[in-house]
């Protein structure tokens, strides 16, 4: 689908052995809560799904942490009146991080007003922003392409262990934002650059600054956006996670057992269970050299009891397998719509909730769109290389060099050389002996005035070749790193930003577009459209 010289196109989500094996439909029965595939299906699933939250206001408990206005806020409200919520979500990621992001947020949009057609019952859009979540590296550094070819922005100062990022303040941005902004180019929309001027400011932390980006061009769409970081959502959160403390053993021992299962069906489990560690993470403030900062450590199972007893509220939070348990006890979840690692992971995530009691979430895979540069497809077409070589990591290089050789010039010189030098061989035999008109030093001479001709023609050949080739190659950088940045998908590995800035944020609406027959396939158990 092209608009205004951007190119849409679904994706394929990819992912491990046993993330594609789910999405084939060829595991799942025994590892995953069932998903509906019709609308009634859904709409009995829904009504489960509002019963199991009868008596438990949760909007109101969890209020602060969306923050929610305008279209959002209405979604919200109405899904708490009398529906329920799809949700998706992901860790922060510098300026938004890749375009996944938005590509979740987008599909949850699409399942969600799907689904409250299908079903006639209110179903609100909810991100999860996982701003709790410690992997800095994951945070810290995100990729533009440009015509230099791929950029990196990245935060600067040391790494940090174990810190939310709700903690970890974002430092000093004057490059990373300036890369920015030579990525969106001189006709950027304001808006979408207010937007991020408005959420990165110096004194905000990498989390806050996230969910205020996201909150921005999200909620006028109606997409709330939850602050997992948010006091009042640790809050709410501390009741289960104690639970899930006092349960530790038994938690670990489903686990285990769930885990061994998916080795012996042949699959490698997407996370790896740590012995004598619980779940849930405390957190603590440790001095580290002039500072003293916050930081998240997993409850050892031996101190698991004591923990759930002495705890501080708020300062407990539920690791990557534990999270999507605790989401569906906070909310009416129909349905968490993941990527591939986590399609994968939830595998692992059922027997948690049975050894907790709890409702066991059930998982849909999300859409995967692409976002490309039009113009990067027609530098492809001048460098006469087609998409499909881009995923060879040398092949496109290799092709463009050849292409620029193929005219043979080398070759054609020397046999020029060949042929003066036999043609002037036979001009002085031919003029030898007495009363020659010339001598065989002038024969010698034009012999060396015709070689450095050659020579000094070759050198302008070469060097126009060269200035070729390095104008092809950059031109071949651009394009690998608008078409297949790092080997990826562009949906992995870019942020979107620089499209929304020269395409206006009605791109959001146009990935919407696209994901709609994915979500209709959902709903009704189909196949998506490609």
């Amino acid at each position: 689908m092209s608009v205004d010289g951007v190119i849409v196109r679904t994706a394929q989500l990819g992912g491990s052995t046993l993330s594609q094996a789910v999405q084939r439909g060829e595991v799942g029965a025994e590892w995953y809560a069932h998903r509906p595939a019709s609308p009634s299906a859904w709409r009995a699933h829904a009504l489960q799904v509002q019963a199991s939250h009868d008596g438990f206001d949760w909007l109101t408990t969890l209020a602060p942490a969306f923050a929610a206005t305008g279209a959002a806020a209405d979604r919200l409200a109405q899904a708490a009146a009398r529906g329920v919520v799809v949700t998706t979500g992901q860790q922060p990621g510098l300026f938004g991080g890749p375009s996944y992001t938005w590509t979740k947020a987008i599909s949850a949009l699409s399942l969600a007003d799907e689904l409250s057609a299908a079903i006639n019952m209110p179903v609100a859009p909810v991100f999860w922003a996982a701003s709790d979540d410690a992997d800095w590296m994951e945070a810290a550094v995100t990729h533009v392409a440009t015509v230099r070819g791929l950029q990196t922005m990245s935060l600067v100062g040391e790494p940090t262990e174990g810190v939310a990022m709700a903690d970890v303040p974002l430092g000093d941005l004057t490059a990373a934002r300036a890369t920015l902004a030579a990525a969106c180019g001189s006709a950027a929309r304001a808006s979408v650059l207010d937007a991020v001027d408005a959420a990165y400011v110096p004194h905000a932390t990498v989390g806050a600054a996230y969910v205020q980006l996201l909150r921005a061009l999200l909620e006028p769409l109606g997409i709330a956006v939850l602050d997992a970081a948010h006091p009042a959502f640790r809050v709410a959160s501390d009741r289960f996670l104690r639970h899930a403390l006092s349960a530790a053993a038994s938690v670990s021992e489903a686990l285990s057992a769930r885990t061994q299962a998916i080795v012996a069906a042949g699959y490698a489990p997407q996370v790896d269970v740590v012995d004598g560690l619980s779940l849930v993470f405390q957190t603590a403030l440790v001095s580290k050299a002039e500072s003293v900062q916050r930081v998240r450590v997993r409850v050892p199972m031996a101190d698991a009891a004591t923990v759930a007893r002495e705890a501080a509220v708020g300062t407990l939070g539920a690791n990557v397998l534990l999270r999507p348990v605790l989401e569906r006890s906070l909310l009416p979840t129909l349905t968490y719509l993941a990527g591939p690692g986590e399609l994968a992971y939830f595998a692992q995530v059922a027997p948690i909730a049975s050894a907790l009691g709890a409702p066991a979430p059930v998982v849909s895979p999300r859409w995967a769109g692409e976002v490309l540069d039009g113009d990067a497809y027609r530098a492809l077409d001048r460098l006469g290389l087609a998409e499909a070589t881009l995923r060879d990591p040398h092949a496109a290089e290799q092709q463009l060099a050849q292409r620029l050789l193929h005219d043979g010039i080398s070759d054609t010189l020397e046999r020029l050389r060949v042929a003066i030098d036999a043609q002037l061989r036979a001009l002085r035999d031919s003029v030898d002996g007495a009363g020659a008109p010339v001598t065989h030093d002038v024969i010698a001479g034009l012999s060396r005035d015709l070689t450095h001709r050659i020579d000094k023609f070759e050198h302008r050949v070469l060097g126009g070749v060269k200035r070729n080739e390095v104008e092809a190659m950059r031109e071949l950088a651009y394009v690998r790193a608008s078409l297949r940045p790092m080997g990826k998908s562009p949906e992995r590995v870019l942020n979107l930003l620089p499209y929304l800035a020269r395409f206006g944020v009605e791109l959001l609406t146009r990935l919407r577009e696209a994901s709609l027959s994915h979500a209709r396939a959902l709903v009704h158990g189909t196949r998506a459209d490609s």
